[in-house]
């Protein structure tokens, strides 16, 4: 359990906040024992500026930060905050306030956004890509949803790791393209799976 009385009254401590779902580091900002604990009371991230003094991120942007945990470092100096954001981070409208576009990628984020932007786009010519022909057809959307389903467990059935991990790769992308066809995506699923984790 998370004990902000650890810190003396008048102390600020740094505290990097990271997306619970995406992993992606947000921000870092600063807070002392009253921030803290009004982020424990009210469930939403509150900090502490130098300048400004006590502030409630995003109680004018409303680009609030759901409070999943917070946690000490080693040495109890510097405090991670894992939330849900419900907007940017960046005061200048972007996910994170670091630059480093690796923080706000991974291979699954990418393969979600492509599929959104499949999905989303107009067809090229008179073939449409292979995702949206999947997203425009339920049935085939649900037999392939089932045979990447069925030759993973034959892999794993047979102690075959790399064709497992293929065949789980297939999955994953099929499982993306079934969730989009019923408006939900990536982040819906890291939504879930960061209520389970608390």
């Amino acid at each position: 359990m998370f004990d902000p009385s650890k810190l003396a009254a008048e102390t600020l401590v740094p505290v990097v906040t990271q997306d619970a779902r995406t992993g992606v580091v947000l921000m870092l900002a600063w807070a002392d024992r009253e921030a803290l604990e009004r982020t424990l009371a009210t469930g939403e991230m509150h900090y502490r500026s130098r300048t400004r003094g006590p502030w409630h991120k995003g109680a004018t942007s409303g680009n609030t930060q759901a409070l999943v945990s917070l946690s000490w470092d080693c040495d109890a100096d510097t405090v991670l905050a894992r939330v849900v954001p419900a907007g940017p981070a960046c005061h200048d409208g972007t996910t994170s306030c670091f630059r480093d576009d690796a923080l706000d990628s991974d291979a699954l984020s990418t393969l979600d956004r492509r599929i959104v932007s499949r999905a989303t786009s107009a067809t090229s010519g008179d073939k449409p890509s292979y995702t949206k022909r999947l997203l425009g057809d339920r049935n085939l959307r649900l037999k392939k949803l089932g045979e990447e389903a069925a030759e993973l467990a034959v892999a794993c059935a047979d102690g075959d790791r790399t064709r497992a991990v293929e065949e789980a790769a297939d999955l994953v992308y099929h499982a993306l393209v079934a969730l989009r066809s019923v408006d939900a995506g990536l982040d819906d699923v890291r939504a879930v799976l960061a209520s389970r984790a608390r």
